[in-house]
């Protein structure tokens, strides 16, 4: 490889599979040899955007299905009420459990194994913990919030780091 640096992400992506190609360098490893390996604004939001298909559509899925079982039963009226309620806690756990259980186990959702990103601990570049997964996705909530503000600072960011990157201390690296 010529020591000229990459251009642009396209040029990147090329030689890193190039580079996996010729056996230079496993093709599952998270490594950051230059800050163009940091995962930009685009990946990690169609990473995400994947992710909430699925977290939606399971929740899609299971919603129309206790909907016509219900539909079915003649209940009295404060229970509709009540399973709407049990639903909801059940939706906001299912989406909490699949990120901090994703992020915890391999470093990856499916989203974002499917965009080629990994989630690691900004400082050893292992795996994170499920208390620090749990800290990043409510830190994903609180920089949602505000008009995306905490997810588009990683513009100005040398390392791409999103307000829950920085509080749960993680980086998001291309594998």
């Amino acid at each position: 490889m010529s020591s000229v640096q990459p251009r642009d992400g396209a040029e990147l992506a090329q030689r890193r599979a190039i580079s996996r190609l010729r056996g230079e360098a496993s093709a599952g490893a998270a490594t950051v040899s230059s800050a163009g390996d940091y995962a930009g604004l685009v990946t990690r939001m169609l990473a995400l955007a994947l992710d909430a298909l699925i977290v939606d559509g399971f929740a899609l899925l299971l919603g129309v299905a206790v909907g016509l079982g219900v539909s079915l039963l003649h209940l009295p009226q404060g229970v509709d009420a009540v399973i709407a309620a049990v639903l909801g806690a059940a939706y906001v756990a299912w989406g909490v459990g699949y990120f901090v259980f994703f992020w915890s186990s391999t470093g990856q959702t499916p989203g974002d194994r499917v965009m080629c990103v990994k989630v690691i601990d900004g400082r050893n570049r292992g795996p994170l913990k499920p208390r620090r997964a749990l800290l990043r996705f409510i830190g994903l909530v609180l920089a949602a919030l505000p008009l995306l503000a905490g997810i588009v600072i990683m513009l100005w960011d040398d390392r791409r780091r999103c307000l829950h990157d920085r509080l749960a201390r993680t980086v998001v690296v291309y594998t």
